[in-house]
C-alpha cells in the first residue's frame, strides 16, 4: 500500500451497468466534495481525489469497492479520520464501510493506547488469566445505593468495576457525589480482600466537564475510566489519552450501531487511544455473530505497527454459565464482563455469586494466548 494513501472498503447495492459509476461518485464525496471540472489544481487532481482500487461483485446486486483516499486530508485527527473514512457516504443508506486498511505512516500519526492489555494487567496483579469486571446499575440509583452495590461486587474480587454507561451527571448520582462514595466503598472492599479492585467512573458530557471529573476522579485515587467515543467524540478520546498518558480508558460502543462494521470502530477505537474496548458478546441481546467478534477481538489484540495490544471486553447479556465458552472462544487475553446476571442474583448471594465469577476466570491463569 502506498504510504499517501488509506483504503476505505464500502458495501452498497448497485447494478452491474452502474457500480463504476457509483464508486467513482463515493470517491470524489469522500474526497473533494466537488465536480472534477471545478477542480483546476493537477496537483489535488493527483494527489487528493479519491480513487477506485477495486470493485468485486459479491452477487444479487452487492458489491464490494475499495477506494483509496489521501493520508495527507487527516492532519493526524481522529475526528477528521473518521469523517474521511465515513462522512458524507454515511448519508446514502445503502452504504456501509466494512474494513479499512490504513499505511504505517497513518498509523504512527496516532499513539494507540497508553497502556493497552498489558496494561490492565498490571493494574490489577493478574499475569496471565483474562479479566474480569461487572457494572453498576441501573439508572436512579442514589450515590449511597451504588456504592453499596460496588463494595458487594468489589468484594467478590473483580478486577475492574464500571460505572453503566448510563450514569452520567443526574440530580438523582451527581458526578461529584457518586465517585467519592463507589471510589470509597471499592477501596474498602480492596483492603477486605487484597485484591486491586479499580473503579471506572463514566465520563460524560463536553470536554471542559470530563477534565473536572477527571480531577475529582484522580482526587480518589482512580486512574482507569470509561468513555463512550462515538457520543463525546474520537477526537476527545484522542486528546484525552494524551493530556493524561497514565491513565487507562475502556470503550464503550454505544451508538456504533450504524453501517460501519464493528470490527472497523473497534480498530479506530484502538488507534485513538482505548486500552479496552466493549462489545456485544454473540449469543447476547445485540445479534452479534461469532465471526463478527472474532474480527473484534483480533482487531484489538493483533500485532498493527507497533501498537498495544487493547483488550476486548465481550459484554451484554452473558449469564455465569456461559463463562467456560467465552473462555474457549477468547483466551486467556480479554476481560469479561458480566453486569445483569450478576445484580440478578439475591443481594445475599451477589458477592458468593461474583467469587464464583472470579474462580471460573482464575481457571484460565495458565492458559496460552488467543491472537
Amino acid at each position: 500500500m502506498s504510504a499517501s494513501r488509506l483504503i476505505a472498503t464500502y458495501r452498497l447495492r448497485a447494478d452491474a451497468a452502474t457500480i463504476e459509476e457509483r464508486a467513482r461518485a463515493i470517491a470524489i464525496e469522500q474526497s473533494v466534495e466537488a465536480p472534477l471540472a471545478a477542480i483546476r489544481d493537477k496537483n489535488i487532481l493527483a494527489d487528493i481525489v479519491g480513487e477506485t482500487r477495486h470493485i468485486a461483485d459479491r452477487g444479487g446486486g452487492v458489491f464490494d469497492i475499495e477506494i483509496a483516499l489521501a493520508v495527507a486530508t487527516i492532519g493526524g485527527d481522529a475526528g477528521q479520520l473518521l469523517n474521511m473514512l465515513f462522512g458524507n457516504t454515511s448519508l446514502h443508506d445503502d452504504v456501509a464501510l466494512i474494513a479499512v486498511d490504513l499505511p504505517e505512516a497513518l498509523v504512527a500519526a496516532f499513539d494507540g493506547p497508553s497502556h493497552g492489555l498489558a496494561g490492565l494487567r498490571k493494574r490489577v496483579k493478574a499475569a496471565r488469566r483474562p479479566l474480569t469486571a461487572s457494572a453498576l446499575k441501573p439508572q436512579g440509583l442514589s450515590p449511597d445505593a451504588l456504592a453499596a452495590l460496588a463494595h458487594n461486587l468489589a468484594l467478590g474480587g473483580l478486577d475492574f468495576l464500571k460505572d453503566d454507561h448510563g450514569l452520567a451527571n443526574q440530580a438523582f448520582s451527581p458526578f461529584e457525589e457518586r465517585v467519592p462514595a463507589c471510589a470509597a466503598a471499592v477501596r474498602a472492599a480492596s483492603r477486605a480482600t487484597g485484591h486491586p479492585t479499580r473503579y471506572v467512573p463514566s465520563l460524560t458530557g463536553d470536554r471542559l466537564a470530563i477534565e473536572r471529573q477527571i480531577a475529582l476522579a484522580r482526587g480518589e485515587g482512580i486512574d482507569t475510566f470509561l468513555i463512550a467515543p462515538a457520543i463525546a467524540g474520537p477526537s476527545t478520546l484522542q486528546a484525552l489519552r494524551r493530556a493524561h498518558p497514565d491513565l487507562a480508558f475502556l470503550a464503550h460502543p454505544t451508538l456504533t450501531g450504524s453501517r460501519i462494521a464493528p470490527d472497523v470502530y473497534a480498530r479506530l477505537f484502538r488507534l485513538f487511544g482505548a486500552d479496552a474496548s466493549i462489545f456485544p458478546n454473540y449469543g447476547g441481546r445485540f445479534g452479534y455473530s461469532e465471526q463478527a467478534c472474532r474480527g473484534i477481538a483480533d482487531s484489538l489484540r493483533k500485532p498493527w505497527f507497533g501498537l498495544a495490544a487493547a483488550a476486548p471486553v465481550p459484554a451484554g447479556g452473558m449469564s455465569l454459565k456461559r463463562i467456560p465458552e467465552m473462555l474457549d472462544f477468547y483466551g486467556p487475553d480479554a476481560m469479561l464482563l458480566i453486569g445483569g446476571a450478576l445484580l440478578a442474583e439475591p443481594p445475599n448471594r451477589l458477592v458468593a455469586e461474583t467469587r464464583a465469577f472470579v474462580r471460573a476466570v482464575g481457571a484460565l491463569e495458565h492458559g496460552a494466548a488467543h491472537v
